[in-house]
């Protein structure tokens, strides 16, 4: 079909040539960078028990095993975090709580898999709490009596004798301090939603150094960025990653000082969300956004089975029965286990680094994500501790880490490198671009000669294009790349009415796709 076949009647009785109507002679189009494809999550680096719950949970709620895979690494962080360190070389030491975020547009059923992969950790929280009740009963106890004893003489030194109120007053001073420096340890918490930064270091210190942020939604980005506030505050969650030692002093409250902060962060959240993390100001410069693995999962929205396999009672007791024993095993450390590596864990995870170096310049492939990819080799030694500990979750911190293990680290590393190049490409790249991969994804699809604004607006996704408008920016990028040219309008007749809606010809590359 030809622009003469197009509305001809339009053009009659006006002095127009051929090429008027039909345009001139098409250039060749400038490609748009396409996406490729990104690595599906590597189930098969878990551990047997928790590969079969990853798998179990993402066939059950027909999700991708993205969802479920990273959120299984922050469960087992949100257990061993602060409690456990990785010894690499020399004073290296990584902790192993880690940042995941996984970006999934509504309707994915995250919460239905937060709700399997989590609920252990939280029977492993009521578990703690019912063991620690005597135990904070007796404390209590114990400084109620000391305040009423330090009160009393406080009372009887000062109705004292003259000759008799030094003495009554150093043993009342004494009494004093005694229970100052007592404490009442507080209801153990793992897993906290929707805090603010004030509240995490709080939780913190009353946490022995270690607190989890684990939810279906992104609302701790919009706490980050200053919900509460009105401005960024990221300091705790940059020290809490990092496990710098913080130190508050706020007036009219007590003074915090935690020497080793341990915080996770697991977060599934929409894809626009990271679009505007990135725009939290100071996110990125402080490194906020180096810290999080990232995971950008193709949604099976539209091509769900149905009737899916339920998850095998006996792979979700097991996972339960782990995950919930390292969780006991190692809650009561106040000093970190230290896993060692192997000499060959170590040659591994050296390979792995010289990788890294090796794609960090300025021409390297790591160059746009540099401060992401200058804590790879840290992520890797991170995530290989919680595989250790996985693999062996009664008596991991008494062996070192094995090769087999760093390589299974290493591959995950990979895959979220993967996924950590598109996220902020996605985030420095021009919103329409996307937009016009859309709008030529579908214009490939009809393959028709012509079309206007309004047929295409009707054929497209209501969630890509929630307005005719938002159109506009991708129809003139793909003009730019000579992928499309407008029609010129037909003149007006001078009847009124609506004009007629753009008109556009397609690139011959288009009609011929099949």
């Amino acid at each position: 079909m030809t622009a003469n076949d197009v509305s001809s009647d339009l053009w009659e009785g006006f002095d127009l040539t051929a090429e008027d109507i039909a345009g001139p002679v098409w250039d060749e189009p400038v490609p748009l960078k396409s996406r490729p494809p990104l690595p599906a999550f590597p189930v098969d680096a878990l551990p047997d028990w928790l590969a079969g719950m990853v798998r179990g949970v993402a066939e059950e709620t027909q999700t991708p095993a993205d969802l479920a895979g990273c959120l299984a690494l922050a469960v087992l962080a949100t257990a061993a975090g602060g409690r456990v360190k990785v010894c690499v070389r020399g004073h290296w030491r990584e902790p192993v709580n880690i940042y995941t975020a996984v970006a999934l547009d509504p309707g994915n059923r995250k919460s239905a898999v937060f709700d399997l992969m989590v609920r252990p950790l939280l029977a492993a929280e009521k578990a703690l709490i019912e063991l620690s009740g005597p135990v904070r009963a007796e404390a209590e106890t114990t400084v109620r009596l000391a305040k009423a004893a330090a009160d009393k003489a406080a009372g009887k030194a000062a109705g004292a004798e003259p000759d008799q109120r030094a003495a009554l007053t150093a043993e009342a001073v004494e009494l004093a301090q005694a229970v100052d420096e007592m404490s009442v340890p507080a209801v153990p918490q793992l897993v906290a939603d929707d805090v603010t930064p004030e509240n995490i270091g709080t939780l913190l210190d009353q946490q022995g150094g270690r607190i989890s942020c684990l939810s279906a939604e992104g609302e701790l980005f919009d706490i980050i960025a200053g919900r509460y506030s009105g401005k960024p505050n990221m300091g705790m969650f940059l020290k809490g990653h990092a496990g710098d030692m913080i130190r508050v002093n706020r007036q009219g409250r007590e003074a915090q000082h935690i020497d080793a902060p341990a915080v996770t962060i697991g977060l599934a959240v929409q894809p626009e969300v990271l679009d505007a993390l990135s725009r939290i100001d100071g996110a990125d410069g402080r490194g906020l956004l180096a810290r999080f693995l990232y995971s950008k999962p193709l949604s099976l929205v539209g091509r769900r089975n149905l009737t899916p396999d339920l998850l095998d009672e006996q792979v979700a007791a097991t996972y339960g029965r782990r995950l919930s024993g390292l969780t006991l095993a190692l809650a009561d450390w106040s000093d970190p286990a230290l896993l060692q590596l192997t000499p060959k864990a170590d040659a591994v995870l050296l390979a792995f680094q010289k990788v890294t170096e090796s794609r960090l310049g300025p021409d390297g492939s790591y160059a746009p994500i540099v401060k992401w990819a200058s804590k790879r080799d840290g992520a890797v030694a991170r995530i290989a501790g919680l595989l250790h500990l996985a693999t062996h979750p009664e008596d991991g911190w008494h062996k070192p880490i094995e090769a087999a293990t760093m390589a299974a680290a290493t591959e995950l590393g990979d895959y979220f490198t993967a996924h950590a190049l598109d996220v902020f490409d996605t985030m420095s790249a021009d919103p329409a671009h996307d937009a016009a991969l859309t709008v030529l994804a579908q214009l490939n699809t009809n393959c028709a000669a012509q079309f206007t604004k309004r047929e295409l607006f009707r054929a497209l996704r209501r969630a890509d294009f929630p307005a005719i408008g938002d159109l506009d920016p991708a129809l003139t990028l793909l003009e730019d790349h000579g992928w499309i040219r407008q029609v010129p309008p037909p003149p007006r007749t001078g009847r009124g009415g609506r004009p007629p809606s753009p008109r556009y010809e397609t690139h011959p590359r288009i009609t011929r796709s099949p």
